[in-house]
């Protein structure tokens, strides 16, 4: 099980900015190794409330809150990452489980019962949590990210863009998942996470970015297409 706190800041940003950021961040930052030469796709399902109370906390903007997500890299993967984000201020906690593939099919048709069965704690709370509050698998987001990695206070810059999803299907290994598009094109997301503080160094090469750190959430952007006429 993986359980990490970190501090995470958002920026949007273009594809110039983008294109400057990874020249000056490639000079003292290693490329994650997933990257291959254009990125690597990342694919979540996500869970909420029959009354999207996550989605409606983080739109509100409360101070604590939570989002639990199936996580996978490829479509022919066949293992899965089961999260658990939690904010409290500026700091998210990230707890994980790894999945099969059949465990993470019972998933998208939300059935969690082989959770209690599993040793872990994180896998027994997720269950009486996830029935409890009667969490529904609601939205598919994808997106295409190139990563950069640093050992120092376990930094990690990544650029999201391309940003797609579907609520009309969970099939979170079919190949040709039908998916509307989300973000602009044109529109990155850098993400800079780490733990502890943030390097000099690598907060100069920031500072370069004249941009405002943003609030922006993949979920709550994916699932603005069915609550367009939410109050």
């Amino acid at each position: 099980m993986l359980d990490v706190t970190r501090t995470e800041v958002k920026y949007d940003i273009g594809p110039l900015e983008m294109a400057d950021m990874k020249r000056r961040l490639g000079i003292f930052m290693a490329c994650d190794p997933h990257n291959g030469e254009k990125g690597y796709l990342v694919r979540s399902l996500y869970f909420d409330t029959l009354r999207d109370a996550d989605f409606e906390e983080k739109v509100e903007g409360y101070d604590e809150r939570q989002k639990i997500r199936l996580r996978v890299y490829s479509a022919d993967a066949q293992t899965a990452k089961l999260e658990v984000k939690e904010k409290t201020g500026g700091f998210q906690r990230k707890r994980s489980l790894i999945l099969n593939r059949e465990e993470s099919m019972r998933m998208t048709e939300g059935d969690y019962r082989f959770l209690s069965d599993r040793d872990e704690p994180l896998a027994k709370w997720l269950y009486a949590f996830l029935s409890a509050r009667c969490y529904r698998p609601k939205c598919i987001v994808e997106y295409d990210r190139y990563a950069y990695i640093t050992d120092q206070n376990d930094t990690r810059i990544t650029f999201d863009q391309n940003l797609r999803a579907s609520e009309s299907n969970f099939d979170l290994f079919r190949n040709d998942l039908p998916l509307y598009p989300v973000s602009p094109p044109g529109l990155v997301t850098m993400e800079v996470k780490y733990t502890g503080f943030l390097f000099t160094y690598i907060k100069n090469e920031l500072n370069r970015c004249d941009k405002a750190q943003v609030s922006n959430s993949k979920y709550c952007k994916a699932r603005m297409i069915s609550k367009r006429g939410r109050n």
